[in-house]
C-alpha cells in the first residue's frame, strides 16, 4: 500500500469527497456522482485510429475542462487519464508519452501545464515514459477560443517546435500527444509536424475531450 492511499481515509474525513461538477457528496475522491457521469457523451472510434478521445465537449466536459485548467482543480488529471487509458488501443512497442507544450509565459501565469499533468498520470496506467519537456513552444500565441480551423493554423505556424535536447531520444519514437481538449486539430497538428521533423516514427494522440462539428471551446 502506498503512503497515498494509507492516508486516503484520513484525507476523506478531512475534507469529504464531492463531485467536482455539482458538488454532491460521492464515495471516493476519484471521479464523479453518477448521475454526473450520466452527462458524459463517449465519441466513437476514429475511423482512421490517428486519435482517441475519453469523451465528446459537452457542458459537462467543458465544465471539468474549465474546472480543470482554469479553476486549480489539477486532481482532475487522475480521472482524466483513467478514462482516457480506458479507451487507448494496445501500445505494442515502446512509446513516449509527450504533452502539448504551453508558452513558457502562459506556464508562469497557470503555474502548470494541464497536459503534462495528464500525461503523467497516464504514464502511471500504462507502460509509457514521459517525456515532459519534448515538444517546446518558443512563439507565444493569443488564445484560440472562438477561431476557426484556419486562423487557429496560421497562428501556430512556427510556434511549436522540438527540444534539441530531446531530438536522440525521439529519432524513431512512437509518441503518445496528449490533450485536454482536441478542437479543430491545428494545435496537435502542428505538434505532429514538429515531431515528424525530429525522425519520430509514429504519433497517436490522447486527449480527454474532442469537439464535434458546430461546437466551439473556450481556448
Amino acid at each position: 500500500m502506498s503512503v497515498k492511499d494509507a492516508f486516503a481515509p484520513l484525507v476523506d474525513l478531512i475534507y469529504p469527497p464531492r463531485c467536482p461538477l455539482c458538488g454532491e457528496a460521492i464515495a471516493a475522491q476519484r471521479g464523479l456522482c453518477l448521475e454526473c457521469w450520466s452527462t458524459l457523451e463517449m465519441p466513437d472510434a476514429d475511423p482512421d485510429g490517428e486519435v482517441t478521445a475519453a469523451t465528446l465537449y459537452n457542458d459537462a466536459a467543458r465544465q471539468l475542462v474549465l474546472n480543470f485548467k482554469h479553476g486549480r482543480k489539477i486532481a482532475l488529471a487522475g480521472m482524466m487519464a483513467r478514462q482516457i487509458s480506458a479507451r487507448l488501443p494496445a501500445l505494442e512497442g515502446d512509446w513516449l508519452a509527450v504533452p502539448v507544450p504551453l508558452h513558457r509565459t502562459r506556464l508562469w501565469q497557470r503555474g502548470y501545464n494541464q497536459s503534462a499533468l495528464i500525461a503523467r498520470e497516464i504514464c502511471k496506467l500504462r507502460d509509457v515514459t514521459l517525456a515532459v519537456d519534448a515538444l517546446l513552444r518558443p512563439k507565444r500565441t493569443p488564445s484560440l477560443g472562438g477561431l476557426g480551423r484556419t486562423e487557429r493554423a496560421k497562428v501556430l505556424h512556427d510556434a511549436i517546435a522540438c527540444n534539441p535536447a530531446r531530438m536522440p531520444l525521439l529519432l524513431g519514437a512512437n509518441v503518445l500527444l496528449v490533450d485536454d481538449v482536441l478542437t479543430s486539430g491545428a494545435t496537435s497538428n502542428a505538434c505532429i509536424h514538429a515531431l515528424r521533423l525530429a525522425g519520430v516514427r509514429r504519433v497517436h494522440v490522447a486527449c480527454f475531450s474532442r469537439v464535434g462539428e458546430g461546437r466551439r471551446d473556450d481556448g
